[in-house]
């Protein structure tokens, strides 16, 4: 009997362990934090658009139930309701997920990002705290929010949790301090490589982000996050200062892929000297329809109809996006004095110049044309010179520098200078 009931003891003892390993006994005498481990993965820019400026997420490993998840806060689907539509009214649903650390760590492997983790020291109680707001987030009531391209990505939801984490001493030490760049700075620092889409982006964008940052704002780029937490230091509920970051691993180098530039350069000489040979282009199309007139007259006409239908498109975008969206980083935007809808007319009326046959209708034409193109050279000396007003500060020397001399060469001023030279003779 003794033996069958030692036995039976045993077999009891056995399986509570079995069911309840040593692990998951400990934890439940200590905090659920002590068993996690905190990391921030910044994954350098890829391929497409929308990830030139990188990606960041929280990992975080669970040693009681041996999972590491990813939550990652810039998810957004192509198949999602109404996507484009939304996407263009600046009402655009992004989302958050936390698939397993390994699968998703390697799909930035594929793609040939860089790939740093930062490994947090923080108190078992913060990280129990961040952990269960985490997990909060993705559930389906709660993933989804309206995503902004700089006040609310995924880097700033990272910054966000690392302040939750910090008891607000993350934001407390950088939501006054000086930031490094404007905006529109830090955008086109990652553009740079990219002749039209850095020149097309930085055309939409308004003074609005041109205004001194903090460093708190300049979270919304996960590179600072990064370069932030590496030398972080924050005090502890006991008093003792603690360097925020343990350890740094740099898991992926990428290989081939244009770099970040440390600081932004001045790219409005690369379209001034581009503005100049379009310039020196259509004098030399000027001189032709004297010795050629039929070709001269078609070359004319066509260049003036492609020049309306580039800048024309682009103003009506920038008008649209002005007056009509959300996307409030494309306010109060002065290029819109020079580059708008109206450019447009230049489609038709080069046409009419190039090609029609009767002489008064290209006589009107070619009028109707010179003065546009006074227009919108007047229009970009006026958005020049208001700068000297504190109230309109925006940096749009690109599109200055594109966009005067050749709207120089077509307007009326050439021809009104040649005739006041020659009254003085």
């Amino acid at each position: 009997m003794k033996f069958f009931a030692k036995s039976l003891g045993l077999l009891i003892l056995g399986t509570f362990f079995f069911l309840f390993p040593r692990n998951a006994l400990a934890a439940q005498d200590r905090n659920r934090g002590d068993y996690l481990t905190f990391k921030v993965a910044v994954m350098g820019p890829g391929d497409e658009l929308y990830f030139w400026w990188g990606h960041v997420a929280l990992i975080v490993e669970d040693a009681v139930s041996g999972t590491s998840r990813f939550y990652d806060y810039g998810v957004f689907s192509f198949r999602e309701d109404n996507f484009f539509f939304n996407f263009a009214f600046g009402r655009l649903l992004y989302y958050c997920v936390a698939p397993p650390t390994e699968a998703a760590l390697q799909s930035y492997l594929r793609t040939n990002r860089d790939i740093t983790l930062y490994t947090l020291d923080l108190s078992a109680e913060n990280k129990e705290a961040v952990w269960r707001f985490a997990e909060r987030n993705v559930l389906p009531e709660n993933r989804y929010y309206y995503y902004h391209h700089f006040k609310d990505n995924c880097s700033t939801r990272i910054r966000d949790l690392l302040d939750l984490a910090l008891e607000g001493q993350f934001k407390a030490r950088f939501a006054d301090a000086p930031g490094r760049f404007t905006l529109r700075q830090h955008v086109r620092r990652h553009t740079w490589f990219s002749p039209f889409f850095d020149w097309f982006l930085n055309f939409l964008m308004g003074q609005d982000i041109d205004r001194p940052l903090t460093i708190w704002e300049e979270l919304f780029l996960p590179s600072e996050v990064g370069r932030r937490i590496a030398d972080f230091r924050y005090t502890d509920a006991a008093g003792t200062e603690r360097p925020l970051v343990s350890s740094v691993e740099v898991l992926n180098r990428a290989v081939g892929r244009h770099p970040v530039l440390e600081t932004p350069r001045r790219q409005w000489i690369r379209e001034l000297v581009l503005s100049l040979v379009i310039a020196l282009v259509l004098a030399l199309i000027s001189r032709l329809r004297k010795a050629k007139p039929e070709p001269g007259r078609l070359l004319w006409g066509l260049a003036q109809s492609a020049l309306g239908l580039f800048f024309g498109i682009a103003g009506l975008l920038l008008a649209f996006l002005t007056f009509f969206t959300n996307h409030d980083y494309t306010y109060h935007n002065s290029n819109i004095l020079y580059i708008n809808p109206l450019l447009l007319a230049a489609v038709p009326l080069g046409i009419i110049l190039a090609a029609g046959r009767n002489p008064k209708r290209r006589l009107l034409a070619e009028r109707l044309l010179r003065g546009l193109w006074t227009y919108v050279f007047l229009g970009g000396i006026l958005s020049l010179l208001i700068r000297a007003l504190p109230v309109f500060y925006q940096q749009n020397q690109v599109t200055l520098a594109l966009v005067l001399p050749f709207a120089l060469v077509l307007s009326f001023i050439p021809g009104a200078i040649r005739r006041g030279a020659a009254s003085k003779r």
